[in-house]
Parts: C-alpha cells; sequence; structure tokens
C-alpha cells in the first residue's frame, strides 16, 4: 500500500499538520456512511485538512481510487503521497467536468463536508471569523473576485436584505440592509471591526450570535455555497453506481433542508405527481437516514464545532 504521510518543511508529518489544519467531523461515522469497497471509486468533495480521506484511503485496496476536491491552495501541504488519489483544485460544483476529464464516468461513493474548516476560521487574513480584525475576504477560492466588502459596498437595500433574512436568518434583516447602505455612503465598511462597529447599534439578542449569522450570510452568499451545494446534488444521480452511496454533512438547517428533501425526492424541487394517476417520476435514492446523524457528547466536547453537524445518507437504487 502505498505511503499516504509525506513530511513538510516544519518537521511534521502530513497527518499531523492534517490534525491541526481542521478536526475531521463524524469522521466514522460518514466513513461507515460509504460501505467502502477495496476496489472502489470515492470522492472526497471537501478535501481540507484530509482527514476523511485518510480514512477512506485505509479501506481502499491497490486497485481502489479517490478523487479529492478543494477550491482552497492552502489544502495542498495536506495532500498524500499517493498514486490512487487525485487532486482537482475546483469547486465540487464541477465534479462532473473534472470526473469524465479523468474518464472516470461512475462512482461507488460521494462525501462532503460542507461549511468552513477549522484552518479557514483559524486564519484571521481569511476574513471567515469576528474573533479576528481583518479586510472582508471570505472567499474559500482565492483566484475568484467577490469578497463580502465588495458584498458591503455594491449590493442594493434590498440585495442585502434578502441575504441577511435568508442565508443568515437575521430577525432584523431589513434594519441591517438599511444601516450598511446609510453608513457606507460616508465611511468604508471593508474590514471586520469596521463592519461590527457600523452595525452594533441594531445588534439583537447576544451580539457574538448576531455577528456569527450576519457574517454566515455573508460567506454562503460570497462562495455561492447554495448553488454549488444543488449543483453537486443534481449531478450526483448520473455518475453514482447502482448501490453507490452519497453522504452529506451539514451545518445549518438552509443546507439540511436541501439535503434532506433532495434525498427524499430525488430532485432539488419536490415532484408535483400526476393529477390523473397519482405518480411521478421514480426517486433514484434510498434514505439510509431517516433522521440525521449528530456527534455524540464525547465528540463535542472534543471539536465544539462539531455540535451543529448533521449526516444524511442516501444510496442509489436506479
Amino acid at each position: 500500500m502505498p505511503n499516504a504521510s509525506i513530511n513538510n518543511s516544519d518537521g511534521m508529518t502530513s497527518n499531523e499538520n492534517e490534525s491541526v489544519y481542521h478536526i475531521p467531523v463524524l469522521l466514522n461515522e460518514a466513513i461507515e456512511a460509504l460501505a467502502i469497497k477495496s476496489d472502489g471509486v470515492y470522492v472526497d468533495c471537501t478535501f481540507g485538512g484530509g482527514g476523511h480521506s485518510r480514512e477512506i484511503l485505509k479501506r481502499l485496496g491497490a486497485n481502489g481510487k479517490l478523487f479529492v476536491f478543494d477550491q482552497d491552495s492552502d489544502v495542498c501541504p495536506n495532500i498524500p503521497n499517493d498514486d490512487r488519489v487525485v487532486f482537482i483544485q475546483q469547486n465540487f460544483r464541477h465534479i462532473g467536468r473534472f470526473l469524465r476529464v479523468n474518464k472516470c464516468l461512475n462512482v461507488d461513493g460521494i462525501l462532503a463536508d460542507l461549511g468552513v474548516s477549522s484552518h479557514q476560521f483559524d486564519e484571521p487574513e481569511r476574513g471567515f471569523s469576528i474573533r479576528f480584525d481583518a479586510a472582508l475576504d471570505m472567499r474559500m477560492d482565492t483566484r475568484q473576485t467577490l469578497t463580502a466588502a465588495k458584498i458591503i459596498e455594491t449590493y442594493t437595500e434590498h440585495q442585502l436584505h434578502k441575504l441577511f433574512e435568508k442565508y443568515g436568518e437575521v430577525t432584523n434583516a431589513k434594519t441591517l440592509a438599511r444601516l450598511i447602505v446609510e453608513k457606507r455612503n460616508t465611511v468604508s465598511i471593508n474590514t471586520i471591526s469596521k463592519l461590527k462597529q457600523v452595525i452594533q447599534p441594531i445588534v439583537k439578542g447576544k451580539p457574538n450570535k448576531y455577528f456569527a449569522q450576519v457574517f454566515q450570510a455573508l460567506r454562503i452568499e460570497v462562495n455561492d455555497e447554495i448553488g454549488a451545494l444543488k449543483e453537486l446534488l443534481q449531478q450526483s444521480v448520473s455518475f453514482l453506481k447502482a448501490e453507490g452511496r452519497i453522504a452529506v454533512i451539514t451545518f445549518h438547517s438552509l443546507e439540511d433542508r436541501i439535503v434532506k428533501n433532495f434525498f427524499k425526492w430525488g430532485s432539488i424541487e419536490e415532484i408535483v405527481k400526476d393529477d390523473v394517476y397519482g405518480v411521478g417520476p421514480k426517486n433514484p435514492f434510498e434514505v439510509i437516514t431517516r433522521k440525521p446523524i449528530e456527534a455524540n457528547e464525547s465528540e463535542v466536547k472534543i471539536n465544539p464545532r462539531s455540535r451543529s453537524a448533521k449526516l444524511r445518507i442516501a444510496k442509489k437504487i436506479d
């Protein structure tokens, strides 16, 4: 079996770097969900620190294959030196295109651990966390041009209102949008501290929770996370083999609802049954998890960020 551990310039092995970079959530549950075959072909859509990928590789034989996607160039030092691994530095919304480029038309399993990695939260200059002061960036792929600062600067009041309402579930989203549009005419709102300062007077409830909701909304918009998730799910139908598994870990209700309904209907939108016969297109999936799998108390204690994680699993049957 090829060596999945590489040495880095700081003297740590890649495995040690991976644990520092990101603690994989629901690790055992997610790996078991894939029902891995020794000679199977699998996709880790969110490579990050490589924790989930490393466990998949342990269960793959010499003829197995693992495609790993991540749009963040910071993950490159974590890539294992393993001939069975194909790393693709792209958003997982492009899964279909790049699997075809690599002459892969069918896979046995797909895993997606959504949201932000610990590394991204903990790097101040990335602008993801309310704990630091830095530029309002929030790009997972630094090659793109849209940043959180640009959204604050250019979106209309209506666009900001709907953004904070839908993606952050901010209770006073309309007031928030109005305040930002008013203030940006006189001050530059391009840093974390400046945004927090500007919106402080209208904070509802606990400030940290409120700021976190605002930042979540901006981050989702910057990275088009909902659009990417929908595209991934839609493409999974054609790439999964019969009996293949898809496992998705979500971190907020909007994502979880999309995944739940997709597995239930086999499409993003609810299938409307025929008015006469009461039937509709057959759902290509069998839902494995009627209720989502959540982190247990011991995992939450070790990794508090796992508290909001929900794992849903489905099997391709058609």
